[in-house]
């Protein structure tokens, strides 16, 4: 199985699981294992969490926002091996015996203490992940420079903005297209080749050879998949846990990222893998024009 980032179903995963979990809950330490990790001066990071409230968490992109009480918010980016582990201090003895992701261990970085005594654990093999903060009311403007896309679930991202997006960018592959948050935020390597795989379209097919039944297509793929990927907690290709340390189950589902040389579900032709730009692409040559 191929190396993949978490994308917007797992990132919403999370994001809904902690928003039942950790919201009210007031911080009471914070503990940096690995500096780096935190995208901010030591003091000034931990003066804004220390007894902080949570407010709430959402999800912008890939990144996970956490608003704090006290005028902060705290972004945190899992990259390619980031995991939030949530516990409860009393339970640990029981969990670790079934999970040894519920535990603290050697790739524990940061690690947030609730008054309540349960505790949230930031844990990156690869050390890529980050945690920012931003003032609250800044949040708007900082989205804006990042140049997200517009967001693909929310209820006002119709078929019409994707033509609009697509028309921008007639040049582009539409896998590459896919991928880019600055056209639409969240999909990545694992949901781009799934997205394509429903629509049947080749992913190095440029974006102003789309005929608008293709487009129609694509767009159906996008409504459909993610949120299916979503109801399942997600795609566990590496690294990526939800919240309570469980893979998530999408995997089982995925009809052509990661399967090259198995037989398509389809056709019964043969998944290949190509590569764009440094990604990889998962495609049935055969099903995908």
């Amino acid at each position: 199985m191929c190396k993949s980032m978490p994308e917007l179903p797992e990132v919403e995963t999370i994001s809904r699981q902690l928003d039942r979990l950790i919201v009210g809950k007031k911080i009471k330490k914070v503990k940096v294992k690995l500096p780096k990790i935190v995208k901010a001066p030591q003091a000034v990071f931990r003066r804004a969490l220390m007894g902080a409230r949570i407010k709430n968490v959402s999800r912008r992109a890939k990144l996970l926002v956490f608003g704090l009480d006290n005028g902060w918010s705290m972004l945190v980016h899992l990259k390619m091996t980031g995991q939030l582990i949530f516990q409860i201090i009393k339970n640990i003895e029981q969990s670790t015996m079934k999970n040894r992701y519920t535990q603290k261990n050697r790739y524990t970085h940061v690690i947030f203490n609730f008054t309540d005594g349960s505790r949230l654990l930031f844990n990156d093999l690869r050390q890529f992940g980050y945690i920012k903060l931003v003032k609250t009311v800044e949040l708007s403007n900082f989205f804006l420079k990042e140049g997200f896309g517009p967001e693909p679930l929310e209820r006002d991202f119709t078929l019409a903005d994707l033509k609009v997006l697509l028309v921008k960018k007639p040049k582009a592959r539409i896998k590459q297209f896919l991928m880019d948050p600055k056209n639409i935020a969240g999909i990545g390597n694992i949901y781009s080749d799934e997205i394509l795989f429903f629509s049947r379209i080749h992913p190095l097919r440029r974006v102003a050879s789309l005929k608008p039944a293709e487009i129609k297509k694509i767009y159906s793929g996008i409504k459909k998949i993610l949120p299916a990927a979503i109801k399942l907690k997600g795609t566990s290709t590496n690294d990526y846990l939800d919240v309570f340390g469980r893979p998530g189950k999408f995997a089982a589902r995925l009809k052509v990222y990661g399967q090259e040389g198995k037989k398509c579900v389809k056709c019964k032709g043969r998944v290949v893998r190509i590569k764009i730009g440094g990604r990889s692409a998962h495609f049935c040559p055969v099903c995908q024009r």
